[in-house]
């Protein structure tokens, strides 16, 4: 697949991070998920997480949206420390959005109605919710389905839907978890371009995570790899995929990026 980001936008970002963890560590009884991990995603970039199953990728975004507290660390998002902060209040303030891997819709309500729920939690101008509904199912080309209920959706239309969704409260910083995951290839190049266009025009920092390392570098700016609790490296996806560690940790000897 070619390259969705033929160019790497750089002029308008900001290099303010938004999010910080520092020395950030986690276990789940004698297991070792996170080992004093440091890094920072930058105000408007699109940033990757790559590695093994259960090295903690869905973990990080658990604990940036306050589903789980870290053993010792602290997470920061805009400078301020959230550690403690409850979910609601973290998705409140700091405009946290979050697609899951699976699920995230109601199945038996209809596209429309789906948006239309959510919206009377996260929009408190009644005048606003019907503004922005239409916008968003203009902006994902989903007029034509608005009245069918979100089980008979495809895997494609049911992932812009849940990322309509997750656009409803105009979030700053968008998580996605195993975005790529069961796709065909076309509806991958869709969800892609959507994520670009997202950084493009709305100035939405983005976090992915996802094992599909080609589909992931193709639209971010940079990545991490994650290893044994720890990170391996972090560069630019054209970097990473020549660095000997991360080459030795996750992508092997013949793995082809271009």
């Amino acid at each position: 697949m070619a390259i969705i980001k033929k160019f790497r936008i750089k002029s308008y970002k900001n290099l303010n991070p938004i999010i910080e963890f520092e020395n950030v560590s986690l276990s789940y009884g004698r297991r070792q998920i996170l080992e004093n991990i440091n890094f920072q995603i930058n105000e408007g970039q699109i940033f990757g997480m790559l590695g093994p199953n259960g090295v903690g990728k869905s973990t990080i975004f658990n604990l940036i949206t306050g589903l789980i507290n870290p053993d010792s660390g602290k997470i920061k998002i805009n400078g301020e420390n959230v550690t403690e902060y409850p979910i609601y209040f973290r998705t409140k303030k700091f405009k946290v959005g979050y697609v899951p891997q699976y699920g995230g819709f109601f199945n038996d309500l209809s596209l429309y109605d789906n948006l239309k729920a959510i919206s009377e939690i996260v929009i408190e101008n009644k005048n606003y919710r019907s503004e922005r509904i239409n916008y968003l199912i203009s902006k994902f080309e989903l007029d034509n389905l608005k009245e069918i209920k979100a089980k008979f959706l495809s895997g494609g239309q049911k992932k812009k839907l849940v990322i309509a969704l997750s656009l409803l409260s105009d979030p700053r910083v968008l998580l996605l978890d195993e975005c790529f995951a069961a796709l065909d290839v076309l509806t991958i190049k869709m969800l892609q371009e959507i994520i670009v266009n997202l950084q493009h025009e709305n100035k939405i920092t983005i976090c992915i995570c996802d094992h599909q390392a080609r589909d992931l570098l193709a639209c971010v700016d940079v990545a991490m790899i994650l290893s044994n609790g720890k990170i391996i490296a972090q560069d630019t996806p054209s970097n990473l995929v020549k660095n000997i560690s991360a080459k030795n940790a996750y992508f092997g000897d013949n793995f082809k990026f271009n």
